[in-house]
């Protein structure tokens, strides 16, 4: 997937979790803003999505991988922020 001129989105490349435009763990802060405004207004189905998305990427990561793949982590790293507030 691409954003405009070539340049790639701000989505996860399987099975690392990382982002496929700027490298850090996914969702970066352009996924995040992305996914904020993709969902304004259902906040609910933000969170089941990103669920999801959390126990793909528990499935993917190892046991002690840097990014985060205790359970405790990865859902600070994918639901905490997309709290409403």
């Amino acid at each position: 997937m691409t954003a405009g001129r070539g340049r790639p989105e701000h989505t996860a490349a399987r099975p690392s979790w990382r982002c496929r435009a700027c490298g850090a763990p996914w969702p970066c802060s352009p996924a995040r803003l992305r996914l904020l405004v993709e969902y304004r207004g259902n906040r609910p189905t933000l969170l089941i999505y990103l669920n999801l998305m959390m126990e793909d990427a528990a499935a993917d990561l190892p046991p002690g991988d840097p990014d985060d793949a205790a359970p405790s982590d990865l859902a600070l790293r994918f639901l905490s922020w997309a709290r409403a507030r």
